[in-house]
């Protein structure tokens, strides 16, 4: 996969899940994720998630995103009480 743009997100406890920044991620449709030093959860569908609601990612994990709308509908949100850090790379690929 060729990227072409990346970027630095903050997890922190905002209300409905933090989202990728719209603008950087518009002509892409893959994502590569790593999360550097919280633990998160995050969903890939719209669902707002929550402390207890998504899916669990540690320190170290990596997320792959496949298609714009899981990179338009992803959230996420600390797990305890320490924001943390998503660094992502954005690009093109096929199905």
């Amino acid at each position: 996969m060729p990227y072409g743009a990346h970027e630095s997100v903050t997890v922190d406890s905002t209300a409905g899940g933090v989202a990728l920044t719209a603008a950087t991620i518009i002509p892409f449709n893959r994502a590569v994720l790593t999360l550097e030093d919280a633990a998160i959860r995050y969903t890939v569908d719209g669902t707002a998630p929550t402390t207890t609601v998504g899916h669990l990612a540690q320190p170290g994990d990596v997320i792959t995103l496949a298609g714009n709308d899981e990179l338009t509908r992803f959230r996420a949100i600390r797990q305890g009480g320490v924001s943390g850090t998503i660094m992502a790379s954005y690009g093109t690929g096929g199905s």
